[in-house]
């Protein structure tokens, strides 16, 4: 059995992979910037003063295209993203698995009851960080692109009108019940976001397991970058409403630094699990043919440890790894058990350790002992 290669080999590594992912990258930025000319008719319903929110999100999407194929293009991930649609498009089983669909979208998306197993706690920070950010990107994305826009009717300054893409979808008196809703949607989803954000640091700073596995890149930096958003974008409504105006126009250029930052940081930081999430719809109805296929028994103690389908792609994707693991006899390393492998692998501890602590002893030799000189002949 040999030992694993310290990178992915060359095949999948190679310059082709890279320009797939550019090629990706530039494709999604181009469909945001036709969906900005598009939505915005030629640019007459675009607000300059949008402007660099907008280059950030075409940035972001380039990022997210980038990045999400070099992820497809890992041997693992390839497999069981494959795995995902062939098992979902079954043709005996593509009703059943349709039917299944919203279940496991109000599951996992919704209430993201997959938190919830963990922590109650930690689920309650992670839905109001989830949808306060939907919440809000729901409403600036349109905002940024010129796809929505709000202005006063002509024959009353008392009348609010909305359009999309041109064309005018509702109105609402500014004395109506839903016009502080609309007006403050945006403040509504700051102060989910810094409700979550404050329960999330409150449990990194009191939850011993997550402090001693918690990193500022990836835990902390985060949690700041939304904290930031959030806060300076409640700040503006301050500065309108209470301050008459004070500092506004320093507080909506670090708000905009903020927001830029963040979605720059987008592709390639934690928040890419955001994209990430989609393709463990498929792990279920892998787990689910996995089950119906029968279990693999180890070759050591004959115990059922992991599914039939799950042991073979593994060893597809070692021999993919160029990671050799077969066994004298034909065998295979995957074909093992956990628990037998831990069970191995103090035996050989073990050996080791009782090998360490024998005396050293000479090697027999035919040679005359040169350290007694009376065995030599001398006086």
């Amino acid at each position: 059995m040999s030992a694993p290669r310290e990178s992915y080999p060359e095949s999948w590594m190679g310059h082709e992979e890279v320009r797939r992912a550019m090629g990706w990258g530039l494709g999604l930025a181009g469909l945001v910037i036709l969906g900005i000319i598009a939505g915005s008719r030629g640019f007459r319903d675009f607000d300059p003063a949008l402007v660099p929110y907008a280059g950030a999100t075409i940035f972001a999407a380039f990022g997210l295209g980038y990045r999400h194929s070099m992820w497809l293009n890992r041997p693992p991930t390839r497999l069981y993203w494959r795995r995902g649609w062939q098992y979902f498009l079954k043709p005996q089983r593509l009703l059943p698995n349709l039917l299944r669909l919203p279940v496991l979208l109000w599951d996992n998306l919704i209430l993201q009851r997959f938190i919830e197993r963990r922590s109650r706690r930690r689920w309650l920070a992670h839905w109001l960080i989830a949808w306060g950010c939907i919440l809000a990107a729901a409403v600036t994305f349109p905002l940024s692109w010129g796809w929505i826009r709000f202005e006063t009717a002509r024959d009353s300054q008392g009348v609010y009108q909305t359009y999309g893409f041109g064309m005018r979808l509702f109105s609402f008196p500014l004395d109506s019940p839903v016009a502080p809703l609309i007006f403050n949607v945006l403040d509504i989803a700051a102060v989910m976001v810094i409700t979550g954000v404050l329960l999330a640091l409150w449990r990194r700073a009191t939850d011993r397991g997550a402090m001693a596995v918690q990193q500022f890149t990836n835990d902390f930096m985060p949690l700041i970058l939304l904290f930031a958003v959030s806060i300076t974008g409640v700040l503006l409504t301050v500065s309108t409403h209470v301050l008459h105006g004070q500092h506004y126009a320093f507080l909506s250029q670090f708000h905009a630094v903020t927001v830029i930052l963040t979605l720059i940081y987008l592709p390639f930081g934690k928040f890419f699990h955001i994209f990430q999430r989609p393709a463990q719809f498929g792990i279920a109805y892998y787990k689910r043919e996995g089950a119906e296929a029968g279990s693999a028994r180890c070759a050591r103690c004959g115990a059922e440890f992991a599914s039939k389908i799950h042991v073979e792609d593994l060893k597809q994707i070692e021999v993919e790894l160029d990671i050799r693991y077969g066994l004298p006899g034909g065998g295979h390393y995957q074909d093992i058990c956990p628990a037998c492998r831990r069970k191995n692998l103090a035996l050989v501890q073990d050996g080791l350790w009782r090998a360490a602590r024998q005396p050293i002893r000479a090697p027999q030799s035919d040679l005359p002992d040169t350290s007694d000189p009376v065995r030599l002949g001398q006086p």
